[in-house]
């Protein structure tokens, strides 16, 4: 592991997968303890979009922007919300240059799915719709998510190819949760890894599913085509339960004829990016943002 991110383990709270409800506060107060961004040259705004029931979202429009990215939170689909997300998706609209939508998606296990999925649909409508609103290209529209959210931008993906749903020019999945059959090699031996291992892996899926068969939609890796999806930019960390099934997409993209650039980052674990005094936290994050402002200018 790398020696800067593994100084951080001790100090990470313990949380209880059984009770995702009592571990927000805990994932909240992660998250504040984040340093600030810079927002001088951005506009931040918070907004509503219209859906049953309503998805609220908080938008970050850089000067000069000419593209936008659906932004999907992590938190195992039980935590988190445009808040704890705050200090990434503001990091991915400097870094990017692109119009940032953050998406508060409703949780599990109040809401399993379809309903996260249901509300980033709506997010994805309403962005093109509101493109000219938005400042940016209709045809340069992005998906893109940490860990659940980078499940959720796959999942979307796939239901607008699938439905003839809003074109979607690029995707930037970072370290998705893709495979609810945990079947990997990664997702089998990684038991106890910082801050998410394959028990905590195998209780999100247990909320978000509510006890239904998972389907593409819930789990895109159980999709069997994956041909006609826009090109994909994928992140794996070495000691992560997701990191083989995230690998083993990104080859199954290319086999389908998806353009695809994948990177595995050594000595990193799930997550750990959050660490930003460590200098491969840097550069993952700066690769994210140079990432979406390739994909968007590519279109």
């Amino acid at each position: 592991m790398d020696p800067e991110l593994e100084a951080f383990v001790p100090l990470f709270p313990r949380t209880d997968p059984a009770d995702p409800v009592a571990g927000r506060a805990k994932f909240a107060g992660l998250a504040t303890s984040v340093a600030a961004p810079d927002l001088a040259d951005m506009e931040v705004e918070d907004r509503t979009v219209p859906a049953d029931p309503d998805v609220p979202v908080r938008v970050y429009r850089p000067r000069l922007a000419q593209g936008a990215v659906v932004w999907l939170h992590g938190g195992g689909w039980v935590m988190g919300d445009v808040d704890t997300e705050h200090p990434w998706a503001a990091r991915i609209a400097q870094r990017s240059g692109a119009v940032v939508v953050s998406v508060g998606y409703r949780l599990a296990p109040e809401n399993p799915f379809p309903a996260a999925l249901d509300d980033v649909w709506a997010v994805l409508h309403w962005v093109v719709e509101h493109a000219a609103d938005l400042g940016v290209d209709p045809a340069r529209i992005a998906v893109g998510g940490h860990s659940a959210g980078g499940g959720l931008a796959a999942a979307v993906a796939l239901r607008a190819r699938d439905e003839g749903g809003p074109r979607i020019c690029f995707q930037l999945l970072n370290q998705p949760g893709l495979d609810d059959r945990q079947e990997s090699w990664s997702a089998r031996n990684f038991t106890a890894t910082p801050w998410m291992d394959r028990s905590k892996v195998a209780a999100a899926w247990r909320h978000y599913l509510g006890g239904a068969p998972a389907t593409p939609y819930a789990a895109p890796a159980r999709a069997t085509d994956l041909s006609g999806l826009p090109p994909a930019y994928i992140a794996s960390a070495e000691f992560c339960p997701n990191r083989d099934e995230d690998i083993a997409y990104a080859v199954r993209l290319l086999e389908a004829g998806v353009s695809v650039e994948l990177h595995q980052w050594p000595g990193t674990f799930h997550g750990s990016q959050a660490i930003l005094s460590a200098e491969v936290s840097q550069r993952q994050i700066a690769e994210l943002g140079a990432a979406l402002r390739r994909g968007l200018a590519a279109r």
